[in-house]
């Protein structure tokens, strides 16, 4: 029989990125949305029918153990969470119920109703913040920064507790930034491709950016899909860094997209202070020595290739 797949935050890029790749597997895919959301279904609008929608809420208790009665999943992806870090700082409570304690619920409702699913739990390099050493390991100190941060150090450690405590098959992915067409116009790397195919169309005439010498640990959300579901396919539950092992500064970043469009940034990129961050001198980079030689893993697309990928995707979108 198909293997059946429950998906918190379907509608995310993650989320849609995953569900392909299950279907494509050969899965029953299940994705868990809230019934007030509003979040678009466009992402998973061309696969929309192959898939089963139903109701639930990190918030409630309840309707996470009604959806895991439901479905039966032999594997959980929790991909949902309130993910963007400068509003974890307007609405931290928020932040903390949803990325924290909606974990705990998960956690709780898999103990009760289905402890032979198996688990995996979106991490984020984030539970580092200002780390002591570079690159970071499976095994490097947290030291979140920021509430988002520390509300995923929390979910983090409660998922290695459940595992430890109740023998659940339950994974840990420590995700770098990563990225995709589908990635929201709010986060930099968007803002930038998109930015620079709004000035080659002759819709805008100038970018305005932060801290261009700041860098990231960028990969593609495809790669980090993959990741994901390899760490579930093993004999034993592990935690592992999902990372491109690399850096970029927001220069390069920026001189490769307009580079790739013909264009010089330098005559139409200007620096704003008030997108600068306070913990843009870490240096966030992930070893990937672990998951490469225990799960035979690593990213397919280089740096410059997932620049020109986002590119050509908001070059299709903003011609039409």
């Amino acid at each position: 029989m198909a293997k059946k797949a429950l998906i918190t935050g379907l509608t995310g890029q993650d989320g849609s990125y995953l569900a392909e790749l299950l279907l494509a597997q050969g899965y029953e895919v299940c994705g868990m949305v809230r019934r007030s959301s509003s979040s678009s279904f466009e992402r998973i609008s061309h696969f929309s029918n192959q898939i089963e929608v139903i109701s639930g809420d990190l918030l409630d208790q309840f309707s996470l153990i009604d959806a895991i009665e439901q479905t039966q999943p032999d594997e959980i992806y929790n991909l949902a969470s309130q993910s963007y870090v400068p509003l974890s700082w307007t609405q931290p409570a928020l932040t903390a119920e949803y990325t924290a304690l909606g974990v705990s619920r998960l956690l709780e409702a898999i103990r009760r109703c289905k402890p032979d699913t198996r688990f995996y739990q979106a991490s984020s390099s984030e539970v580092f913040g200002q780390p002591d050493e570079s690159p970071q390991t499976e095994r490097t100190a947290f030291r979140p920064r920021n509430p988002y941060g520390v509300a995923k150090a929390y979910a983090h450690w409660m998922t290695i507790n459940y595992r430890q405590k109740y023998d659940l098959y339950a994974c840990c992915g420590i995700t770098y930034t990563h990225e995709s067409p589908r990635r929201g116009a709010e986060f930099v790397f968007r803002k930038i491709t998109r930015g620079a195919v709004e000035i080659k169309l002759g819709l805008a005439n100038e970018l305005r950016l932060g801290n261009l010498d700041a860098r990231r640990d960028w990969c593609h959300a495809q790669d980090v899909v993959t990741a994901m579901w390899l760490m579930l396919q093993q004999e034993s539950p592990d935690d592992y860094i999902i990372a491109s092992g690399e850096t970029h500064s927001v220069r390069e970043l920026v001189d490769c997209a307009f580079s790739y469009l013909g264009l010089d940034y330098q005559q139409y990129v200007s620096v704003d202070p008030a997108f600068y961050r306070p913990d843009e001198d870490v240096q966030l980079v992930g070893s990937i020595d672990k998951i490469k030689t225990q799960l035979n893993w690593q990213p397919q697309y280089s740096f410059q290739r997932l620049v020109e990928s986002m590119v050509d995707n908001d070059l299709k979108l903003l011609s039409e």
